[in-house]
């Protein structure tokens, strides 16, 4: 039954892939709603499905394919709790179809990787603060990519079929580097809150790990790329490429360390 609910949700969520994705310079307003109440539907189950994997008798199960698929689900309610996939089809594209991959991981490759002190108070926001701050960014990174393209187009003289209705690229990077913000204070809480909760448990506020120094090049890229923004007004390919590389940080920090702990070392 279990597997059945994964298999589900990601039927669901390509349904809705297809149903949003714009036919001209917009989605039909019958395959808009329909394709919405979809969404809403699959990220529904997936809450479900996510809770069932996570949520063990004997703790939080954050192994690598539930943290992927969490990730992927909270992605997709940041895209389109802050009108990304209205703006930029593009991106409704690329994170419906790879959750319906992710929400497919759990029951094919289970590995348990309980999370300790899972029910301290400050281990609960740190790790409910990290995933949510992930998820902007990644959605950051899909969106930027996207724009990269549309901007490409734009200097080649070709049309903009997918995305004709959408924003000014103007008013999209002024868009974008609001989430990055947003992403970059969640972040900041992050660590703050991982020191608060090492000091609390082990009594240091910092132990040398590879997902540490990852974190916290990451958390230095998007700092330079804010400053490079209101200093020097960074945007296109400057900007691109800061948030690729402090997203690729973030991703070796904490799925990267996961991807080595639990599937090249076993533990």
């Amino acid at each position: 039954m279990i597997i059945l609910l994964h298999v589900l949700v990601a039927a669901i969520y390509a349904a809705a892939a297809w149903a949003l994705w714009p036919r001209g310079s917009a989605p039909a307003p019958a395959h808009r709603e329909a394709g919405l109440a979809l969404l809403a539907g699959a990220l529904a189950l997936h809450g479900v499905a996510i809770f069932q994997a996570v949520a063990r008798p004997d703790g939080l199960d954050l192994s690598l394919v539930n943290a992927l698929s969490l990730v992927a689900g909270l992605a997709v309610l940041v895209a389109w709790l802050t009108g990304v996939m209205r703006t930029l089809p593009g991106v409704t594209a690329v994170v419906l179809p790879v959750a319906a991959a992710c929400v497919l991981l759990p029951p094919l490759a289970a590995s348990p990787h309980r999370i300790p002190y899972a029910d301290e108070p400050w281990a609960a926001a740190h790790i409910g603060v990290a995933l949510v701050g992930y998820s902007f960014l990644v959605v950051v990174a899909l969106q930027a990519l996207v724009m990269t393209g549309l901007e490409k187009r734009l200097h080649r003289g070709l049309p903009d079929a997918a995305t004709g209705a959408s924003p000014p690229l103007l008013t999209l990077e002024r868009y974008l580097f609001r989430l990055i913000a947003a992403g970059f204070v969640l972040l900041t809480l992050t660590l703050v809150s991982g020191v608060l909760f090492s000091e609390q448990l082990f009594g240091k506020p910092v132990t040398f790990t590879h997902k540490n120094v990852f974190s916290v090049a990451g958390w230095l890229a998007f700092a330079i790329l804010l400053y490079g923004r209101w200093r020097y007004g960074w945007r296109g390919r400057t900007a691109l490429k800061w948030i690729l590389g402090g997203t690729l940080l973030l991703a070796l920090g904490y799925l990267g360390s996961k991807f080595v702990l639990e599937i090249l070392l076993r533990r």
